[in-house]
Order: structure tokens, then C-alpha cells, then sequence
């Protein structure tokens, strides 16, 4: 075999990058690791990564290890964009809008569709959007800086996932180079159309054959060990895709694999059209113990959104009041009017140690603010001598909010000689058990000498918690190798999961077959050489990568 740069240089369309700059700067993604590659390559259609696969396949079967790997922005924060062989940066050329339909249908009952390239950043994506009064509505905090093929490859969620769900529920379509180096169309089949599909006669066909039988003879094995939280990143999801009789999603089942089964090239999104007039309810709890009633009595009214953050939080945005003024495009003075009623809450009463933030939405103003003080009247008959406060349109919310998503980031900015350090950042438990967990978890926490904020989605149980490391530490590893193992033996105690948005990459892979089992992670590895027979499709993630192999990638000290 000739040089790998010079034949990829005479196979494909797009450039072809080793330089030094390049490799280091694609080495890192949001995450603790550091893994350098040997070549960059922009492609420029799906028929460009289809030869690039097929080169890919090529060399493997002759003995050298070449793999390949998608990234779309590189916010990840598991380490899922980062290998050792070929890196395909999807948002240089395959960025594009292709079709854009919205139908007059009512707020909130569905909107139309969106036919996009994967390397399109959401924040580009949502503007065409929003033009014709629609929007995907699973987007992240990272909403600015992440793309969309990126939110299909974690099956990313974020904070209206408690009524809209996660991005899985809005890709009809995929159009994606599988394992043969063709472009192949997913989409959920049924009825006769599945059955035709079943006896084709071909590599789609065998593969729907393969997975249809793994489905069929395994049942038992899937429904024991599929997770019993409502939101989850973590493993293919076998337990969604159709019993492979009646129907089967092939679709669904790329949703959410980090690219480990072949590289998408093209997303068809359903889409909803928003309602455009928002009320939020604020509750500030004095006591932990509170969430016991409070939990059920707000997710009973079905808000929009049901969210949190912790004291450290609310002592950051004390702190760093001005950043968050300018963050808001706010001045001081009139910023620090407007949070009066909460000043005084902490003169009297200290420091909540947790803020729940229930928006709900409507058609009109008065309907989303009626629905917020049906809630809040309800609440106050409970006397649990807890601040609350009605933000009685977007406007008024917004200085939630802005605390709520720009936290981390002040924090990361402002603490000098730090890293954040995302290894426990997404899990999940049952919201109900909230008031159990989250004090076992302060306990495990206070264990460790660690600056941290943590926020979540507590209408589904999802929090993030991502500490400050010096990376300097002498005992760093020490501290992401226990603490992990501690939090997350405390995640499955309760039958949650270990991501519920942010995916398995390389800080979670090592921890999959404990929260699935055995049978199942066998499941998963069965599915991985299906459709991916030469492990050429971004090895490591999923399955594949030990404690050990993922300590070492680790971007610090020894």
C-alpha cells in the first residue's frame, strides 16, 4: 500500500489536511481527552465519503488500521468525535439547507419538515427555521456553537425534551454511507414494505434480515435491559427500532451511535411550530426534602419545561453579577432592580439550595400566565415557607434562564488554571427519587476538594454536574477514575442511566455493560459488527474501550 495522505489526496474531492495545526486543533473536542489523528479530511458529498469508506475498507483488509471518524462541531463531552485515523470535518462543505416545508397546521401539533446536510450549525439551521414560524425543538445549551449532525449522533435533548423529547422523535430519514460504501436511505418500514425488504437481495437486505433476527431472538434479553428512565443516550436503542415483524427502524437505531455504524449524510426533520407566548413559576427551595411533594404536584400541571439549578449557581451569578448583566445585553442598574424580589429573599432567608424554574407556553399571554398561577396557587396551599416568584412573560424569565445556561461557562472562564472536566456530567435517575438521590449524591461530592455547578432538567430527572480540575493535580486521574465509579454505582442503585443526552464517547463506554448487563452488551456488540464487520467506523465508542484504554487518553498529568 502506497502513503495514506498522498492516496486519499487521489481519492476524493474534498482537502486532505495533516498539518500540525490542523491534527492538534481536531485532537480535542469539549472533552478531558486528548487523541491525535493522522489526517483530516473535508468531504464534499455523500459519493466523496462513500469512496473514502470504501478506500478505508480497502486498506483494512490489508492488514493496516485505518478508521473513520465524523465530526460535526466538536462540542462533544464524551470524547465521541476523537480517533486515531481519519477525522471527516462534516461543516466545511456538507452544511447546506436542502428543503425547508411548513405546514399551517395549529401551535404545537407539528409544523412540517427540514431536509439538512449534517455539518449545518443549529444556530443557522434554527434561524431558516424560525422564518417560516417552525423549529426542531430538542436543541442544547450548545445550541450556538453545536450542529445538527452532531444532535442526531448523541440523540441530544435539551430543555423543552419534557413535552417535545429528544431529537431521535424528529428524524424521519437519514441518507447514510453504511458499511459497503454505498448511500444507502433509513427510514422506518412496515407491512409488506418491510416484508419486501427482507427478502432483498442485497446488503441492505441482509442487514435488515441480521437485525430483524437479533431482534426476534433476543426479546426477553431487550426488554430486561432497556433503560427505566424516560431520557437516554447510552447503548443502541434496541428496545425502539420495531420487533423486526411488523416493523423495523434502521433509522433510529443510527440516532444516537456517534457515528459507529456508518457516517450520515443527510437528515430529514419533522418539525413543530411553537407556541409563542411563555409564563414561568420560580420556586426557591430552602430544603431539599421539599421535591418529595413538589415534584409530582408541577409535573402534573405538564409544563413546557421543568428546570434547576443548585446554590453554587446561584452564588456564581451573586458574584459575577456584572458578566451576567452584559450576557443579557442588560444595564446593571436595571438588571439589579429587576432582581430586587430575590435579593431580599436572600437577605432574609440565605441562599436556595435549589431553583426550579416551570415555564409553561401558549398561544396567548394570558393563557401561558394563567396556567403558571394555577400552579403557584396550588403550591402556595402546600406552606413550605419556600420563595416563589411568577415571571409573567419571556422577557421577565430571561434572567433565569441566562444563569441557568451561561453558568458553566462564566465559571469556566473566571476560575484561572482550570479545566472542566465532563465525566459525570449526564445522568439520570427517576424525578420522583430526586429527593433520595441528590442528597447521596451532595455526600459523594463533599468527599472531594472540587469547584462545581449543577443544573438539570428535573422534570425528567437529568442533571449535569461538571467539576473544575487543576490539571496540574498529581491525583486527577485518581479523582475522574473514583468519582465515577461512585456516582455512577449511585445512578444505577436508583435503575437510571449514565447519559442521558450527552452519549457514551470515550468517558462512558467503559461503563455501559455495567448499566446494561452482559446479555445486553453482547446485544450491542452483535450490532456493531453487523453493520460495521471491519470496525472502521469510529472504533472505541459504544463498545470497545476499557477503564484503562480511556485513562490513558486522558488529557493530563500521569
Amino acid at each position: 500500500m502506497g502513503n495514506l495522505i498522498e492516496d486519499l489526496k487521489n481519492s476524493v474531492r474534498g482537502e486532505v489536511d495533516d498539518s500540525s495545526q490542523t491534527l492538534e486543533k481536531f485532537s480535542r473536542d469539549a472533552s478531558l481527552f486528548r487523541v491525535l489523528p493522522k489526517v483530516i479530511v473535508r468531504p464534499q458529498s455523500a459519493e466523496d465519503i462513500a469512496g473514502i469508506v470504501q478506500f478505508a475498507t480497502e486498506r483494512k483488509k490489508n492488514g493496516e488500521n485505518v478508521s473513520i471518524t465524523a465530526r460535526s462541531a466538536g462540542t462533544d463531552m464524551s470524547g465521541g468525535p476523537l480517533n486515531t485515523s481519519i477525522i471527516l470535518d462534516m461543516t466545511a462543505h456538507l452544511n447546506k439547507l436542502l428543503e425547508l416545508e411548513s405546514s399551517p397546521l395549529l401551535a404545537g401539533q407539528g409544523g412540517g419538515y427540514a431536509v439538512v446536510e449534517p455539518g449545518m450549525y443549529f444556530r443557522d439551521f434554527d434561524k431558516e427555521t424560525k422564518k417560516k414560524n417552525v423549529e426542531l425543538p430538542s436543541y442544547t445549551a450548545s445550541r450556538e456553537i453545536c450542529a445538527v449532525g452532531g444532535m442526531v449522533a448523541n440523540d441530544s435533548g435539551g430543555e423543552k425534551n419534557l413535552k417535545y423529547g429528544k431529537t431521535a422523535r424528529y428524524v424521519e430519514e437519514l441518507e447514510v454511507v453504511l458499511a459497503d460504501g454505498q448511500v444507502h436511505t433509513l427510514k422506518k418500514l412496515e407491512g409488506d414494505t418491510l416484508k419486501e425488504k427482507l427478502v432483498e437481495q442485497s446488503f441492505e437486505g441482509e442487514l435488515y434480515r441480521s437485525v430483524a433476527k437479533l431482534l426476534k431472538e433476543n426479546r426477553s434479553v431487550i426488554e430486561k435491559g432497556r433503560p427505566h428512565v424516560e431520557k437516554n443516550s447510552s447503548g443502541y436503542a434496541l428496545w425502539d427500532i420495531g420487533d423486526g415483524v411488523r416493523s423495523l427502524n434502521l433509522a433510529r437505531l443510527m440516532v444516537g451511535s456517534q457515528g459507529t455504524l456508518g457516517i450520515i449524510t443527510k437528515i430529514r426533520f419533522k418539525l413543530v411550530r411553537p407556541q409563542a407566548y411563555s409564563s414561568m413559576a420560580v420556586f426557591f427551595l430552602k430544603d431539599i426534602h421539599d421535591l418529595s411533594v413538589l415534584v409530582p404536584k408541577i409535573l402534573a400541571h405538564k409544563p413546557d419545561s421543568f428546570e434547576s439549578y443548585d446554590e453554587h449557581t446561584f452564588s456564581l451569578a451573586v458574584k459575577y453579577f456584572p458578566e451576567f448583566a452584559t450576557q443579557m445585553k442588560a444595564g446593571i442598574v436595571s438588571l439589579a432592580l429587576s432582581f430586587l424580589p430575590e435579593l431580599w429573599m436572600l437577605v432574609t432567608g440565605g441562599i436556595p439550595k435549589l431553583v426550579l424554574m416551570v415555564e409553561f407556553r401558549g398561544d396567548t399571554q394570558e393563557e401561558a400566565l394563567q396556567k403558571a398561577k394555577n400552579l403557584v396557587a396550588e403550591v402556595r396551599t402546600l406552606n413550605l415557607h419556600d420563595g416563589i416568584r411568577i415571571a409573567k412573560n419571556e422577557r421577565a424569565a430571561r434572567k433565569y434562564w441566562v444563569i441557568r445556561r451561561e453558568s458553566f461557562n462564566l465559571l469556566r472562564q473566571k476560575v484561572r488554571g482550570m479545566r472542566a472536566a465532563p465525566f459525570i456530567d449526564d445522568f439520570v435517575v427517576p424525578p420522583l427519587s430526586l429527593v433520595d438521590f441528590l442528597p447521596k449524591l451532595a455526600v459523594i461530592l463533599s468527599e472531594y476538594d472540587l469547584t462545581y455547578t449543577v443544573a438539570g432538567h428535573v422534570g425528567d430527572g437529568n442533571f449535569h454536574i461538571i467539576p473544575l480540575i487543576d490539571p496540574q493535580r498529581p491525583d486527577a486521574k485518581k479523582i475522574i477514575d473514583e468519582l465515577s465509579h461512585k456516582v455512577y454505582d449511585l445512578v444505577l442503585s436508583y435503575k437510571g442511566s449514565i447519559s442521558g443526552e450527552h452519549n457514551d464517547g470515550l468517558v462512558r463506554t467503559p461503563y455501559v455493560e455495567q448499566m446494561f448487563g452482559t446479555e445486553m452488551q453482547k446485544l450491542f456488540e452483535d450490532v456493531k459488527r453487523i453493520f460495521d464487520p471491519e470496525n472502521i467506523f469510529n472504533p472505541g465508542k459504544k463498545v470497545g474501550t476499557s477503564f484503562a484504554e480511556s485513562a490513558s487518553r486522558l488529557d493530563l498529568p500521569i
